[in-house]
């Protein structure tokens, strides 16, 4: 099996650092020209897409705020006229707990806020996207284990939200399946990158680890490695799905 994506074009929203810059990586490593999106990570996205360069392919940074639609907007347009005008491959790939409150202690400006970088947009940059994507494309969304258990402490808000990008995974898939456009999600678990560097303790993450039938951590690289495979045509019957990636924590 050949994960080929030569002269594909990709946007990765949150394509500067962590899941995001692996999948940047992969994504280009099969052929893709990739537009890597970024909100305040200016220098590690401008140094991912630097990478990408040197190893060969094709990639540029720009900054959006993709919870604005005219941000996204200009983000789809400027990205795709320095590729051709079209896109083939989209991944939700923003997204972020923000901080850990509990239900008494969250305001409404703290709920409306991780509803936006979580799920509202998942729905501005994927509507915006339908203007350039062809026939064949393909929406890869990303959720979290947090969808399906709730989360950790203080992470409702979050949880919730990953659990809309879910179903709204599921409704695109259905709908855009008239426009030959496939729609899938990934569902991280307990993943070593800056999120659980901030969020998570030390002590809850060895102990998660230990749960896990892998018995360790995942990396940005295992997630990527998934992303890849939803990109290109060797899933092309696979649609509307959830693909858990949390080393058999957490069972379906």
């Amino acid at each position: 099996m050949t994960l080929d994506l030569n002269k594909k074009v990709a946007l990765v929203t949150g394509g500067g650092r962590d899941i995001g810059r692996w999948i940047v990586y992969n994504l280009a490593k099969a052929g893709a020209s990739v537009i890597v999106n970024y909100h305040s990570s200016k220098e590690e996205a401008e140094e991912t897409a630097a990478e990408v360069t040197r190893f060969g392919g094709q990639a540029i940074a720009i900054q959006a705020d993709i919870t604005q639609a005219a941000e996204v907007n200009r983000l789809l347009a400027e990205g795709t006229e320095a590729f051709g005008g079209t896109l083939d491959i989209l991944v939700n790939n923003a997204g972020g707990l923000l901080a850990r409150q509990k239900l008494d202690e969250m305001d409404e400006s703290f709920w409306d806020a991780v509803m936006a970088v979580n799920l509202k947009s998942v729905f501005l940059v994927s509507q915006a996207a339908l203007a350039y994507m062809k026939p064949g494309g393909t929406i890869i969304n990303l959720s979290s284990l947090a969808a399906r258990d709730g989360g950790g402490g203080g992470s409702i808000a979050y949880a919730t939200a990953k659990g809309g990008v879910l179903t709204m995974t599921r409704g695109m898939a259905k709908e855009l399946s008239a426009r030959k456009i496939r729609v899938n999600c990934v569902s991280p678990g307990l993943i070593n990158t800056t999120f659980h560097d901030t969020f998570t303790s030390d002590e809850v993450r060895k102990m998660v680890a230990g749960k896990t039938a892998s018995g360790r951590e995942g990396e940005s690289q295992d997630v990527a490695n998934v992303v890849t495979f939803l990109a290109s045509d060797a899933s092309e019957y696979v649609n509307g799905e959830s693909i858990e990636i949390n080393g058999g924590l957490y069972f379906i």
